[in-house]
């Protein structure tokens, strides 16, 4: 049985009196541990999708199962990285993580919360800020506090909707590293099921086992790719490699081919 089971998904809103279709008959399943990226060009539903699955959003058509159960709402078996970093503005970043906590695991005392919370700062590297407020922060170091609040949730899954979106390119490659280290572990324990949203097709080869490639107007799954480099992944090896260039360019050929049928299907006026 799969982690995540997601059947013949259709989402339909109105907007100004018109009802637009923003997925349609999208299926596809995440397996316990997998890191499964979702990606293509704007207006796909990415977003959507995973809005269905953190239970904000209920779907017109078709179901969501988690472990072989509906879900119905909002849950503590997921947690959830955004691209703008939703931290509480009036906290400092140790309560920003424990106050994560305290949504799982209610009866833990708040010395414990606050101690898991410093075990997961020290994590992302972020030790000797704990006391600071979000605005004190950079926003990579913002994103972090983030992910170690996800992290410390200790839930089965993670939904992240293009977290390091927002970033520069330095701490987006330091935030993706950090990631795949931390949801590698040890080997002490399970891997959590990770479904990232992202546009981009470099972030997701590194970090993923499997790409579900989208196609818009509506939104459907194009194709499913498994990710044929072994792990862990040297980025800068990787690169290199004959076999990556041409991994890569498929995956730009469906990118492109995609938004090449939206223009040519579409009215140009000059």
């Amino acid at each position: 049985m799969s982690k995540i089971e997601i059947q013949n998904l259709t989402v339909d809103y109105t907007e100004k009196n018109k009802r637009f279709t923003a997925l349609r008959d999208v299926s596809f399943s995440v397996e316990a541990g997998e890191f499964v990226s979702v990606i293509g060009s704007s207006g796909c539903g990415k977003s959507t999708l995973l809005s269905i699955l953190e239970g904000i959003n209920a779907p017109t058509q078709g179901s969501i199962l988690i472990d072989g159960k509906p879900i119905h709402g909002t849950g503590t078996d997921r947690g959830v990285v955004f691209q703008h970093y939703s931290l509480f503005p009036w906290m400092t970043a140790r309560k920003n993580v424990a106050f994560g906590i305290k949504q799982i695991k209610k009866n833990l005392p708040k010395v414990e919360r606050l101690k898991i919370a410093d075990e997961f700062l020290d994590k992302v590297g972020l030790a000797k800020f704990k006391d600071k407020y979000p605005l004190q922060l950079s926003g990579g170091m913002q994103q972090r506090v983030a992910i170690a609040r996800a992290l410390a949730m200790d839930t089965d899954i993670l939904l992240m909707d293009e977290p390091f979106g927002a970033i520069d390119a330095k701490n987006r490659t330091v935030l993706q590293e950090l990631l795949l280290e931390l949801w590698e572990g040890d080997g002490t324990q399970a891997k959590k099921t990770v479904l990232f949203v992202t546009h981009d097709i470099d972030e997701a080869i590194l970090l993923s086992d499997r790409i579900i490639m989208m196609s818009s107007d509506p939104g459907r799954v194009n194709k499913e790719i498994s990710v044929p480099f072994a792990r862990p992944r040297n980025r800068a090896e990787l690169v290199q490699t004959r076999e990556y260039g041409k991994f890569r360019n498929e995956l730009l050929s469906l990118f492109y081919s995609d938004i090449a049928n939206k223009i040519g299907g579409s009215e140009v006026v000059l």
